[in-house]
């Protein structure tokens, strides 16, 4: 039973995730707003002001970096055509220089002369059909989402209270909100931590894109920063998306792929030097954990799951330092998940 729901998991979680994708989004940001809604009512704000204004604070910081990104990309849109002529133009040099390679295929393609080839045609939605039907269900799970991150973060006293004051035990208690803490200062240190290394970041390539004379610098520094909190994937797509940009507007491919390659040297120093010397030991993970996170909650939930992959694994990972290590094999043929219950304390401390 336990290996069939392990294995129905993710997709009770895809196709329920107009219910799980809000949830789970309104938990990330409770961890990470708790901090700043705590610090506000330390200067006296009542608790509800206080998970307000910490609330909005997050949507006016988002409100501004979409802002900042999409605003010239709109103005950016009348040159595309132009742009993609342009790429068309270089990727016609290439083939004509790697000809050679086409007179291969087509001959070793000769041996396939007289058989007679069916075209299918699927007949798929329209870009503007699956706009319309995605719309209401975005909008459905981002206010489900931002009213539940309230909730939550203006309830956490009360959860924190029970916590300390509802059992039986007190150093259960202790353990609990010790181990609520933790979660809540790892996490929201880490998305602090990341959110300042990604806007200096956004700075660098700002001034870089302006420097190198491309259009809409902001745009730019601004994408960098937000993709920038996607490990591995996200800066890869910054690296395609600047080079097929400068091949689109330079008269050269070898100076159109400047860009990029200046960002993947930044990107470079900033993974292996800065981040590393920035963040510590105390929130290293493995890679390839990382990588299965990404993929696992990306293949469940698109984009927000790729997004959401490393709060959950940090939340995860700091929840195992307090529950221990998970025995899932054992688990599988009836044994406890983990050794002991983390409110079991009568032998601890």
């Amino acid at each position: 039973m336990a290996l069939g729901l392990f294995l129905a998991l993710p997709f009770v979680l895809s196709i329920g995730s107009v219910v799980f994708l809000p949830l789970v989004s309104a938990v990330i940001l409770t961890i990470i707003l708790s901090p700043l809604a705590d610090k506000l009512a330390s200067w006296g704000v009542p608790n509800f002001p206080a998970s307000l204004l910490a609330l909005l604070a997050f949507l006016g910081v988002l409100a501004l970096a979409l802002t900042v990104v999409l605003q010239p990309a709109v103005s950016l849109f009348d040159d595309v055509p132009a742009m993609v002529a342009q790429v068309q133009k270089h990727f016609a040099e290439l083939r004509v220089t790697f000809s050679w390679v086409t007179d291969l295929n087509q001959q070793l393609g000769g041996f396939d002369e007289g058989k007679e080839v069916r075209e299918v045609v699927l007949a798929t939605p329209s870009f503007l059909e699956q706009l319309a039907f995605a719309t209401p269900t975005v909008l459905l799970e981002v206010l489900l989402t931002f009213m539940m991150a309230f909730f939550m973060i203006e309830a956490r006293i009360r959860l924190r209270r029970r916590l300390l004051l509802d059992r039986q035990q007190v150093g259960a208690s202790l353990k609990a909100a010790r181990a609520m803490r933790e979660v809540q200062d790892r996490v929201a240190a880490y998305i602090l931590t990341v959110g300042l290394i990604n806007t200096g970041v956004g700075v660098v390539v700002t001034l870089g894109a302006w420097v190198m004379g491309l259009d809409a610098p902001m745009m730019w520094g601004g994408l960098a920063a937000l993709l920038n909190f996607v490990p591995y994937v996200g800066p890869l797509a910054m690296v395609g998306l600047l080079s097929l940009f400068g091949i689109g507007s330079a008269d050269h491919l070898l100076v159109g792929l400047i860009p990029a390659a200046a960002y993947l040297g930044l990107h470079t120093i900033e993974a292996n030097i800065v981040t590393p010397a920035v963040l510590g030991a105390r929130f290293t993970m493995n890679p390839v954990l990382i990588l299965l996170a990404l993929t696992y909650f990306g293949w469940i939930w698109g984009v927000a799951g790729a997004l959401l992959s490393v709060p959950i694994l940090l939340t995860l990972t700091a929840l195992i330092d307090h529950l221990g290590r998970p025995n899932f094999i054992g688990f599988l043929f009836g044994e406890p998940l983990f050794a002991a219950n983390v409110l079991d304390l009568q032998n601890d401390d």
